[in-house]
Protein backbone atom coordinates (compact mmCIF):
# COMPACT_ATOMS: atom_id res chain seq x y z
CA UNK A 1 0.00 0.00 0.00
CA UNK A 2 1.45 3.43 -0.78
CA UNK A 3 2.59 5.33 2.47
CA UNK A 4 0.53 8.27 1.66
CA UNK A 5 -2.83 5.91 1.52
CA UNK A 6 -1.62 3.90 4.54
CA UNK A 7 -1.31 7.19 6.37
CA UNK A 8 -4.74 8.45 5.44
CA UNK A 9 -6.17 5.18 6.48
CA UNK A 10 -4.43 5.63 9.31
CA UNK A 11 -5.78 8.88 10.07
CA UNK A 12 -9.18 7.91 10.32
CA UNK A 13 -9.00 5.57 13.73
CA UNK A 14 -9.41 7.96 16.52
CA UNK A 15 -7.05 6.88 18.72
CA UNK A 16 -4.14 8.12 16.35
CA UNK A 17 -6.10 11.42 15.24
CA UNK A 18 -6.28 11.77 18.78
CA UNK A 19 -2.89 11.46 19.28
CA UNK A 20 -1.57 13.64 16.05
CA UNK A 21 -4.30 16.43 16.75
CA UNK A 22 -3.21 16.75 20.29
CA UNK A 23 0.36 17.68 19.05
CA UNK A 24 -0.88 19.80 16.60
CA UNK A 25 -2.90 22.08 19.24
CA UNK A 26 -0.06 23.93 21.10
CA UNK A 27 1.38 24.55 17.83
CA UNK A 28 -2.15 25.87 15.58
CA UNK A 29 -2.75 27.80 18.63
CA UNK A 30 0.13 29.70 18.77
CA UNK A 31 0.43 30.26 15.28
CA UNK A 32 -3.20 31.81 15.35
CA UNK A 33 -2.20 34.13 17.85
CA UNK A 34 0.97 35.58 16.77
CA UNK A 35 -1.03 36.04 13.03
CA UNK A 36 -3.83 37.67 14.77
CA UNK A 37 -1.41 40.00 16.89
CA UNK A 38 0.49 41.21 13.87
CA UNK A 39 -2.72 41.21 11.52
CA UNK A 40 -4.84 43.41 14.39
CA UNK A 41 -1.85 45.72 14.94
CA UNK A 42 -0.92 46.07 11.37
CA UNK A 43 -4.52 46.89 10.39
CA UNK A 44 -5.55 49.75 13.07
CA UNK A 45 -2.45 51.02 14.26
CA UNK A 46 -0.22 51.09 10.87
CA UNK A 47 -2.92 50.91 7.95
CA UNK A 48 -3.64 54.36 6.55
CA UNK A 49 -7.76 55.75 7.35
CA UNK A 50 -9.45 55.18 4.15
CA UNK A 51 -10.03 58.44 1.45
CA UNK A 52 -13.91 57.46 1.85
CA UNK A 53 -14.97 55.85 5.18
CA UNK A 54 -12.18 57.21 7.23
CA UNK A 55 -11.28 54.55 9.95
CA UNK A 56 -14.67 53.11 10.01
CA UNK A 57 -13.36 50.97 7.02
CA UNK A 58 -11.09 49.15 9.91
CA UNK A 59 -13.91 46.66 10.63
CA UNK A 60 -12.47 45.24 7.21
CA UNK A 61 -10.05 43.27 9.15
CA UNK A 62 -12.67 41.27 11.38
CA UNK A 63 -15.49 41.50 9.18
CA UNK A 64 -14.01 39.54 6.06
CA UNK A 65 -12.05 37.09 7.45
CA UNK A 66 -14.94 35.98 9.27
CA UNK A 67 -17.30 36.38 6.50
CA UNK A 68 -14.80 33.96 4.33
CA UNK A 69 -14.59 31.37 7.42
CA UNK A 70 -18.19 31.17 7.64
CA UNK A 71 -18.20 29.95 3.83
CA UNK A 72 -14.97 27.96 4.61
CA UNK A 73 -16.28 26.27 7.70
CA UNK A 74 -19.30 25.00 5.88
CA UNK A 75 -17.75 23.49 2.58
CA UNK A 76 -15.61 21.59 5.29
CA UNK A 77 -18.39 20.24 6.92
CA UNK A 78 -20.38 19.66 3.20
CA UNK A 79 -16.77 17.61 2.26
CA UNK A 80 -16.80 15.52 5.33
CA UNK A 81 -20.81 15.01 5.58
CA UNK A 82 -20.81 13.57 2.18
CA UNK A 83 -17.63 11.59 3.08
CA UNK A 84 -19.59 10.15 6.39
CA UNK A 85 -22.53 9.51 4.60
CA UNK A 86 -20.85 7.28 1.57
CA UNK A 87 -18.28 6.03 3.44
CA UNK A 88 -19.30 5.94 7.12
CA UNK A 89 -16.53 7.26 8.69
CA UNK A 90 -16.78 8.14 12.06
CA UNK A 91 -13.77 10.93 12.29
CA UNK A 92 -15.67 12.45 9.57
CA UNK A 93 -18.79 11.89 10.79
CA UNK A 94 -17.01 13.89 14.17
CA UNK A 95 -15.39 16.46 12.10
CA UNK A 96 -18.57 17.41 10.25
CA UNK A 97 -20.44 17.95 13.49
CA UNK A 98 -17.86 19.59 15.05
CA UNK A 99 -17.14 21.97 12.11
CA UNK A 100 -21.30 23.55 12.40
CA UNK A 101 -20.75 25.82 15.63
CA UNK A 102 -17.53 26.83 15.12
CA UNK A 103 -18.80 28.28 11.25
CA UNK A 104 -22.37 29.54 13.51
CA UNK A 105 -20.04 31.73 15.33
CA UNK A 106 -17.99 33.06 12.14
CA UNK A 107 -21.21 33.75 10.94
CA UNK A 108 -22.63 35.29 13.43
CA UNK A 109 -19.67 37.90 14.09
CA UNK A 110 -19.54 38.37 9.86
CA UNK A 111 -23.15 39.61 10.54
CA UNK A 112 -22.86 42.07 13.42
CA UNK A 113 -19.76 43.47 11.97
CA UNK A 114 -21.28 43.69 8.80
CA UNK A 115 -24.18 45.76 10.25
CA UNK A 116 -22.06 47.43 12.69
CA UNK A 117 -19.86 48.59 9.36
CA UNK A 118 -23.03 49.49 7.24
CA UNK A 119 -24.60 51.80 9.86
CA UNK A 120 -21.95 54.83 8.53
CA UNK A 121 -21.84 53.62 5.19
CA UNK A 122 -25.32 52.49 3.84
CA UNK A 123 -26.93 54.80 7.23
CA UNK A 124 -28.96 51.58 8.39
CA UNK A 125 -28.15 48.24 10.27
CA UNK A 126 -29.96 46.20 7.73
CA UNK A 127 -30.73 45.93 4.68
CA UNK A 128 -32.37 43.07 3.00
CA UNK A 129 -29.17 43.47 0.46
CA UNK A 130 -28.80 39.63 -1.62
CA UNK A 131 -25.28 38.97 0.18
CA UNK A 132 -26.56 39.98 3.99
CA UNK A 133 -29.92 37.83 3.46
CA UNK A 134 -27.58 35.00 2.36
CA UNK A 135 -25.70 35.05 5.01
CA UNK A 136 -28.14 34.93 7.15
CA UNK A 137 -29.49 32.27 5.32
CA UNK A 138 -26.22 30.51 6.14
CA UNK A 139 -26.84 30.99 9.87
CA UNK A 140 -29.89 29.83 9.92
CA UNK A 141 -28.46 26.52 7.86
CA UNK A 142 -26.01 25.89 10.79
CA UNK A 143 -28.53 26.10 13.36
CA UNK A 144 -30.07 23.54 11.87
CA UNK A 145 -27.74 21.25 11.78
CA UNK A 146 -26.44 21.55 15.07
CA UNK A 147 -30.62 21.14 15.93
CA UNK A 148 -30.99 18.28 14.35
CA UNK A 149 -27.62 16.92 15.46
CA UNK A 150 -28.81 17.15 19.34
CA UNK A 151 -32.17 16.50 18.65
CA UNK A 152 -31.71 12.41 18.18
CA UNK A 153 -30.22 10.58 21.01
CA UNK A 154 -28.50 8.05 18.85
CA UNK A 155 -25.03 10.31 18.06
CA UNK A 156 -23.92 8.71 15.05
CA UNK A 157 -27.37 8.22 14.00
CA UNK A 158 -27.83 12.01 14.56
CA UNK A 159 -24.26 13.22 12.97
CA UNK A 160 -25.48 11.30 9.49
CA UNK A 161 -29.19 13.08 9.66
CA UNK A 162 -27.43 16.32 10.01
CA UNK A 163 -24.88 15.70 7.44
CA UNK A 164 -27.54 15.16 5.39
CA UNK A 165 -29.36 18.44 5.94
CA UNK A 166 -25.39 20.32 5.85
CA UNK A 167 -25.64 18.70 1.99
CA UNK A 168 -28.27 20.12 0.80
CA UNK A 169 -27.43 23.69 2.42
CA UNK A 170 -24.31 23.63 0.31
CA UNK A 171 -26.30 24.95 -2.49
CA UNK A 172 -26.70 28.34 -0.77
CA UNK A 173 -22.22 29.10 -0.88
CA UNK A 174 -22.66 30.43 -4.44
CA UNK A 175 -25.46 32.46 -3.94
CA UNK A 176 -23.58 34.13 -0.69
CA UNK A 177 -20.40 34.47 -2.67
CA UNK A 178 -21.55 35.51 -6.40
CA UNK A 179 -24.54 37.57 -4.68
CA UNK A 180 -22.67 40.86 -5.66
CA UNK A 181 -22.32 39.74 -8.96
CA UNK A 182 -25.33 38.27 -9.68
CA UNK A 183 -27.92 40.58 -8.41
CA UNK A 184 -27.68 44.62 -8.22
CA UNK A 185 -26.53 44.66 -4.40
CA UNK A 186 -25.22 47.72 -1.93
CA UNK A 187 -22.07 45.03 -0.90
CA UNK A 188 -19.27 46.04 -2.20
CA UNK A 189 -17.28 43.45 -4.25
CA UNK A 190 -14.73 41.28 -3.03
CA UNK A 191 -11.99 42.98 -1.44
CA UNK A 192 -9.09 41.52 -2.16
CA UNK A 193 -10.32 39.85 -5.64
CA UNK A 194 -11.63 42.54 -7.27
CA UNK A 195 -11.08 46.21 -5.19
CA UNK A 196 -7.52 48.09 -5.52
CA UNK A 197 -6.25 47.85 -2.24
CA UNK A 198 -2.86 49.52 -0.93
CA UNK A 199 -0.46 47.09 0.35
CA UNK A 200 -0.42 48.75 4.09
CA UNK A 201 -3.73 47.82 4.19
CA UNK A 202 -3.68 44.57 2.45
CA UNK A 203 -1.18 42.11 4.63
CA UNK A 204 -2.82 42.94 7.48
CA UNK A 205 -6.13 42.16 5.93
CA UNK A 206 -4.33 38.53 4.60
CA UNK A 207 -2.86 38.30 7.97
CA UNK A 208 -5.96 38.63 9.91
CA UNK A 209 -7.55 36.09 7.49
CA UNK A 210 -4.56 33.79 7.46
CA UNK A 211 -4.65 33.18 11.75
CA UNK A 212 -8.48 32.96 11.69
CA UNK A 213 -8.11 30.21 9.56
CA UNK A 214 -5.43 28.43 11.83
CA UNK A 215 -7.63 29.20 14.75
CA UNK A 216 -10.79 27.16 13.00
CA UNK A 217 -8.56 24.49 12.33
CA UNK A 218 -7.31 24.52 16.27
CA UNK A 219 -10.74 25.11 17.74
CA UNK A 220 -11.92 21.57 14.73
CA UNK A 221 -9.25 19.54 16.15
CA UNK A 222 -9.81 20.05 19.97
CA UNK A 223 -13.70 19.99 19.18
CA UNK A 224 -13.29 16.30 17.46
CA UNK A 225 -10.70 15.14 19.94
CA UNK A 226 -13.35 15.83 22.72
CA UNK A 227 -16.14 13.97 21.16
CA UNK A 228 -14.54 11.13 20.12
CA UNK A 229 -13.56 10.99 23.57
CA UNK A 230 -17.11 10.52 24.30
CA UNK A 231 -18.02 8.54 21.55
CA UNK A 232 -14.79 6.23 22.36
CA UNK A 233 -15.85 5.93 25.99
CA UNK A 234 -15.35 2.59 27.63
CA UNK A 235 -12.56 1.82 25.28
CA UNK A 236 -9.67 0.49 25.86
CA UNK A 237 -7.34 3.78 24.56
CA UNK A 238 -9.63 5.70 26.42
CA UNK A 239 -9.28 3.72 29.90
CA UNK A 240 -5.59 4.82 28.99
CA UNK A 241 -5.83 8.22 28.48
CA UNK A 242 -8.21 9.00 31.51
CA UNK A 243 -6.22 6.62 34.11
CA UNK A 244 -2.63 8.92 32.56
CA UNK A 245 -4.36 12.03 33.33
CA UNK A 246 -5.11 10.75 36.60
CA UNK A 247 -1.83 9.85 37.56
CA UNK A 248 -0.41 12.85 36.09
CA UNK A 249 -3.00 14.63 38.53
CA UNK A 250 -1.83 13.14 41.58
CA UNK A 251 2.24 13.27 40.85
Amino acid sequence: MHPFVLWFHKLGSPPYFHRLAGRFLPWLYALALLAGAMGLYGGLVIAPADYQQGDAFRMIYVHVPCAYMSLFAYALMAANSFVALVWRIKLSETLAMASAPIGAAFTFIALVTGSLWGKPMWGTWWTWDARLTSELVLLFLYLGVIGLHHAIEDARQAARAAAFLALIGIVNLPIVHYSVLWWNTLHQGQTLATAKISPSMAWPLLSMIFATQVYFFASLLARARATLLALEAGKDWVRQIALTQKVDAHG
